[in-house]
């Protein structure tokens, strides 16, 4: 009996985040034999304190912006909608840089602190500004704006990061932090993001209430759902991974657009069954994209994140046209 498309589809991912994940141990400038591991030495303490941190670092820096995307886009009713196009990466990025001008010696978690309650503030004044745009917009044309008012909301924010970073002299660590490469991740430096699967928990837990909230605030509201309570509940886990995810990492844009946007082709609108496989979506992508970055130049390295924007865009495009052409 043939197998289904789903099925088949969901080998594939299993499959794909497998081999890139060993891929992802396996290739470096440093040469690491596998008889090398077992042997000890130099080569043993590289692959434990560079290779597995990198390649644990991509797997949960992918899974905080694959779930964020998906909420999200629950909670706007969007499919356009993740944290670079809501502004919400800027605004972290914003955090990070008052928290460089304030107190450049804080620890890492008065970091995420800050940038997440920034993240929290800004998606929230998205949100805000939103209701308003809706009001006025409908249809194709009201899904299109969207992430384009939040687009613009992050590029103002982005500015202002950017001239304040010029005035004092941060332009080379805000630029750090937008490039989103994981060539400085060792261990002792990624281990916050483990802090990331409880949030991909949470909201596992709460996705049959992210999914009444993505059928509009009357249908929740008879449903007996506390609208609101659910939308900042959303936008706190959202904020805090983005959050934790800018300290570490940096910028990695369009994970959360393109990645539940293809499970959804895939698999359907179930937001608790496709949860897990966005999740390992995500992974694959940002594995792939990093590999690709590790490869395509070496000795030299190109950030994940630039070719990530990318395909990103190039998906983002064709998302719309897409979305046009079932308008039309």
């Amino acid at each position: 009996m043939p197998l289904s498309a789903p099925t088949l589809a969901r080998t594939a991912i299993v499959a794909g985040v497998a081999v890139l994940a060993v891929l992802s141990l396996a290739v470096g400038q440093y040469d690491i034999s596998l008889t090398s591991l077992f042997t000890g030495g130099d080569a043993a303490q590289m692959f434990s304190l560079s290779r597995v941190p990198r390649t644990l670092a991509l797997v949960f820096s992918a899974i905080a912006m694959s779930v964020c995307g998906v909420i999200m886009q629950m909670i706007t009713q969007n499919k356009f909608v993740e944290p670079t196009t809501a502004g919400t990466s800027q605004w972290a990025g914003l955090g990070v840089l008052v928290v460089l001008l304030v107190a450049p010696g804080s620890p890492p978690l008065v970091r995420m602190g800050v940038a997440s309650v920034f993240a929290l503030v800004g998606t929230l004044l998205f949100l805000a500004i939103l209701r308003r745009v809706r009001s006025q917009t409908h249809g194709a044309r009201g899904s299109l704006v969207v992430p384009l008012v939040g687009m613009m909301l992050g590029a103002v924010v982005g500015a202002i990061v950017t001239f304040l970073a010029a005035q004092f002299n941060l332009l080379q660590s805000m630029a750090a932090w937008r490039s989103g490469g994981y060539s400085s991740i060792v261990a002792g430096f990624y281990e916050p993001l483990w802090a990331v699967l409880v949030v991909a928990v949470l909201a596992w837990i709460a996705a049959d209430r992210f999914t009444v909230v993505g059928l509009g605030r009357d249908i929740a509201t008879n449903a007996g759902l506390n609208y609101e309570r659910t939308v900042f509940y959303g936008t706190c886990l959202v904020a805090i991974a983005t959050g934790i995810t800018a300290v570490v990492v940096g910028f990695i844009p369009f994970l959360g657009l393109v990645v539940p946007n293809i499970v959804s082709i895939l698999l359907g609108d179930d937001l608790r069954r496709n949860l897990p496989w966005v999740a390992l979506l995500g992974v694959a992508l940002l594995l792939a994209c990093d590999l690709v970055g590790r490869t395509i130049v070496a000795p030299m390295e190109i950030p994940a994140s630039v070719v990530l924007g990318v395909v990103g865009a190039v998906t983002f495009i064709a998302l719309v046209l897409r979305q046009r052409s079932k308008a039309a």
